[in-house]
């Protein structure tokens, strides 16, 4: 590549950078402050909550890599335009081909940088994240509650209570077995073992519902004990968690799909990016009502591709929707002709 290759491959990245640390830092910022809402209720520590959100950081960036590329390239032909660069490029003699080698060069390193991304780091390092939250979010100090917060300790257990100066209060614990109970005390003291809370509970009633009948036993003390299910890794299923090689793995249906959908991912970018180069660079359509066609276009695409990823599993049915997605960018695109005819 020559030097004019290079300076078109050099804005276009500056403008992609530019871009990237905008939308990565407000998904961030938005992920960090609702990771504060919610652990801040657990008390647990900033720099514990801080580190977590750095462990989102690889997924936000695959999430967001596409709206990168997008109006990175607008943004960059904006400023070529404007600054008459490209009319200096063609004056210069030099042909399309000029701004053809730079762009190929960027699409083979986001079609690399997204596998990588989508296979390999995001789901690496999103399973980090999931295990950590887990963790933190179990590893509660009733001392340092300070508001009233329901805690679902299992399927079974559910408690609530008030924290008063470490003085509890009005202690309600919700337990699901064969009949469901509930368990009321003005005061009490909870003390957490590794496998078993126990409730030293003053002045409340104990209800049992049995058969549409309720059962109640009112005391001045009560005593109880509750297991607590252990478990030392998260196991619960999120498939942005599963990698290249658990994909490979595991060959039922639900894994090939999650993996189609990562591969059209890519494929829906690529279409943009075609789309991008045939219908505006190659046709010279600089205006701003071309660039907008396309943001519109490209936001669709990607809606509809976000829809499909999270509301089916169906391998066929999910393959038959995406091709008909790459399909609408190339084909069925009514905004191009609404805006030439203005």
């Amino acid at each position: 590549m020559n030097k004019i290759n290079w300076y078109i491959f050099n804005q276009i990245v500056n403008s992609c950078t530019l871009i990237f640390f905008i939308f990565v830092s407000i998904a961030w910022l938005l992920q960090l402050s609702r990771l504060f809402n919610v652990m801040n209720n657990l008390q647990i520590k900033a720099i514990d909550i801080i580190q977590l959100s750095f462990l989102i950081i690889p997924n936000l960036i695959n999430v967001t890599l596409p709206f990168v590329f997008i109006f990175g390239f607008v943004l960059a032909f904006v400023k070529f335009s404007k600054d008459k660069e490209l009319v200096a490029i063609y004056s210069l003699g030099l042909s399309l081909k000029e701004i053809t080698k730079p762009i190929i060069l960027l699409i083979s390193l986001f079609c690399f940088i997204s596998l990588i991304l989508n296979f390999i780091l995001s789901p690496n390092t999103y399973s980090v994240y999931k295990e950590k939250e887990y963790e933190l979010r179990n590893s509660i100090e009733f001392n340092k509650i300070n508001i009233s917060n329901f805690i679902k300790f299992s399927d079974n257990l559910t408690i609530d209570f008030e924290n008063d100066n470490q003085i509890f209060k009005n202690i309600l614990i919700n337990i699901k077995e064969e009949n469901e109970i509930f368990i009321y005390a003005k005061n009490g003291q909870i003390d957490q073992t590794r496998d078993k809370l126990i409730f030293n509970l003053n002045y409340g009633f104990k209800a049992e519902i049995e058969n549409n009948k309720i059962e109640t036993l009112k005391f001045d003390s009560y005593v109880s004990e509750f297991p607590i299910e252990r478990v030392d890794k998260y196991s619960e299923f999120d498939p942005n968690t599963l990698n290249v090689f658990e994909l490979m793995q595991n060959k039922d249906g639900r894994s090939k799909t999650i993996s189609f959908h990562r591969i059209i991912d890519t494929l829906i970018i690529l279409s943009l990016c075609f789309y991008f180069y045939y219908n505006i660079i190659v046709k010279h359509r600089y205006e701003l009502k071309h660039f907008i066609t396309f943001i519109i276009i490209a936001i669709i695409s990607l809606t509809i591709d976000n829809v499909l990823e999270n509301f089916t599993y169906e391998k066929n049915f999910y393959l038959f929707f995406s091709f008909f997605n790459i399909l609408f960018i190339h084909f069925f695109t009514p905004f191009t002709k609404i805006m030439e005819s203005k």
